[in-house]
């Protein structure tokens, strides 16, 4: 079973930024990467899970901060459920959480 535990720090990090953010830097792009994010990490679970790929809705800049939670969380229990998923898989999600959330803070 692979330790999830970086990614999942790092997407409730992001979650709780996205969700203590003002409506001006939601608007000015944070909402949009937190969405972006959201959507590749759904997508990234529906792979692993052999499922059908959904895109993640825009619901509004107010709750993008839950949809990455979400997505996240839901990647980090497919890895988890996954026993053929190289642990590179999470250091790659990790990675992507990172990047978003730079671009969406700055």
């Amino acid at each position: 079973m692979l330790d999830t535990s970086p990614l999942t720090a790092a997407v409730e990090r992001f979650a709780d930024r996205l969700r203590a953010a003002p409506q001006s830097r939601l608007q000015r792009g944070a909402a949009a990467e937190g969405l972006a994010l959201a959507r590749e990490l759904s997508r990234r679970a529906a792979g692993l899970e052999g499922g059908p790929v959904r895109e993640m809705p825009d619901a509004g800049p107010f709750v993008v901060g839950d949809q990455v939670a979400v997505a996240g969380l839901d990647l980090a229990e497919a890895l988890r459920n996954t026993t053929s998923a190289p642990s590179t898989l999470v250091d790659e999600a990790v990675v992507l959480v990172g990047e978003a959330e730079v671009r969406a803070m700055r």
